[in-house]
C-alpha cells in the first residue's frame, strides 16, 4: 500500500531541505567572498609598482627609493619604482589616481596636489579622491649660485634684481610647484622680478646652473653635494630654521622675507583601496620612515623626517588646500599659468 506522508513529516523534510539549501548558499557566498578575503590576508602576492612623479636622481626620487627598499622587506615583495615625471609632479599623480586600487599601484603624492587641483592641472579633489598612507619627510629648499658668481649674498641678488627687473634667471622644477611658487613668493616679498625657467625636475635645473646657463637655482637639496664640493654657493634656505649641514646659510625669514617652504612628501594609492591592504601598507611605510636606513638617506639629502599616518596626512592635505586658495590669489598663479 502506498505510504502517504503525514503533514509533520512533510514539514520536517521541508525544513531539512531548506537547511541544506541554506548551507549550500552560505558556502557559495563564502566562496564568493573568499577570493577577496584571501587577497587581503595574503597580500602582497606579487611585485608592487611605485609611481614616482619626478625624474631619476632628484632628492624626492632618492627619498622614495630608500623608503621602498625598506617597505619591500617588511611586505616580503619587491617594490618597483617607475618615474613618470612632468607637469611639476602631476603626470605621475594623475597616473596613480587612475590606477587600479588593488594595492599593487602606489606612489608619491606631492603636497602640491592641494595647489594644482585648484589651478585645474589635476582633475581630482585631493581631499577625498586619493588614499593616503603616510607623510614621510620634508625638504630643504634653497637658492644657490655658481661659486664663480658675482653674487656673494642674497642681498646682492635682490639689489641687482631691483636695478635690472626680469634680467636674472632662475631654474625651478615646474610652474606652480614648490620651488617656483616659493621663489615667486620671495620675489613678491622682496619687491623684485626674476625670469623663471621651468624644468621637468630639479636635476635638470641643477645641470644648467652648473653649466652657467642660468643665474640662480631654486631647488630642494640637489645643490648640497656641489655646495660642499665648492662648485656652488648657497645663499639662503627656506625652512623655519637653518639647515643642520649648512648653518652658515641664513633662512629667508632671518633676512627679513616672511617665506617658509618645506613641502613634505607623502605616499598614497588610488581611492577605493581595500581597508585591510591599506592597513598593511600604512604599517610597512610607518616602519620604513622610522628605520635607520631611511634616516641615513634623509640626513644625506637634508630631508627632515616629518612622519604622519595616512589619515593624519589626509587631514594635513585638507588644511594646506585651504591655505593654497589664498596663495593662488595673492600670487595670481592662474594668470601666470595662462601666460606660460
Amino acid at each position: 500500500m502506498r505510504h502517504i506522508p503525514t503533514p509533520d513529516r512533510d514539514r520536517r523534510r521541508f525544513l531539512a531541505g531548506a537547511a541544506c539549501l541554506g548551507a549550500m548558499a552560505g558556502a557559495g557566498a563564502a566562496g564568493l567572498l573568499a577570493p577577496g578575503l584571501a587577497r587581503a590576508a595574503d597580500y602582497p602576492q606579487r611585485a608592487i609598482t611605485f609611481i614616482c612623479p619626478w625624474p631619476v636622481g632628484g632628492t624626492a626620487d632618492q627619498s622614495m627609493r630608500a623608503l621602498c627598499q625598506v617597505a619591500s622587506g617588511v611586505l616580503g615583495q619587491s617594490i618597483v619604482v617607475e618615474n613618470r615625471a612632468g607637469a611639476s609632479g602631476m603626470i605621475g599623480t594623475k597616473s596613480l589616481s587612475q590606477a587600479q586600487p588593488d594595492g599593487y599601484n602606489i606612489g608619491q603624492i606631492p603636497i602640491s596636489v592641494a595647489r594644482f587641483s585648484q589651478l585645474g592641472l589635476l582633475q581630482l579633489d585631493p581631499r577625498s579622491e586619493l588614499t593616503y598612507l603616510a607623510r614621510t619627510s620634508g625638504q630643504t629648499f634653497g637658492i644657490a649660485v655658481l661659486a664663480s658668481s658675482p653674487f656673494k649674498t642674497l642681498q646682492e641678488v635682490v639689489a641687482y634684481a631691483k636695478a635690472n627687473p626680469g634680467k636674472l634667471t632662475y631654474g625651478h622644477a615646474g610652474i606652480g610647484g614648490a620651488t617656483h611658487v616659493g621663489m615667486e613668493e620671495f620675489a613678491m616679498t622682496a619687491g623684485v622680478r626674476f625670469n623663471a625657467i621651468a624644468y621637468k625636475g630639479g636635476a635638470a635645473a641643477l645641470q644648467d646652473v652648473l653649466g652657467g646657463q642660468i643665474d640662480l637655482l631654486a631647488d630642494s637639496s640637489s645643490w648640497a653635494p656641489h655646495v660642499e664640493a665648492g662648485k656652488l654657493r648657497l645663499l639662503a634656505t627656506w625652512g623655519e630654521s637653518r639647515a643642520s649641514r649648512f648653518k652658515e646659510a641664513p633662512t629667508l625669514k632671518e633676512l627679513g622675507y616672511d617665506v617658509v617652504v618645506e613641502a613634505p612628501n607623502g605616499i598614497g594609492a588610488p581611492k577605493g583601496l581595500d581597508p585591510a591592504v591599506e592597513r598593511k601598507l600604512r604599517e610597512a611605510f610607518r616602519t620604513a620612515v622610522k628605520s635607520d636606513a631611511f634616516k641615513q638617506v634623509a640626513d644625506r639629502i637634508d630631508a627632515p623626517v616629518m612622519y604622519l599616518d595616512g589619515p593624519d596626512y589626509q587631514a594635513y592635505v585638507a588644511s594646506v588646500y585651504a591655505q593654497e586658495t589664498a596663495l593662488i590669489a595673492r600670487l595670481k598663479l592662474k594668470e601666470m599659468l595662462q601666460k606660460g
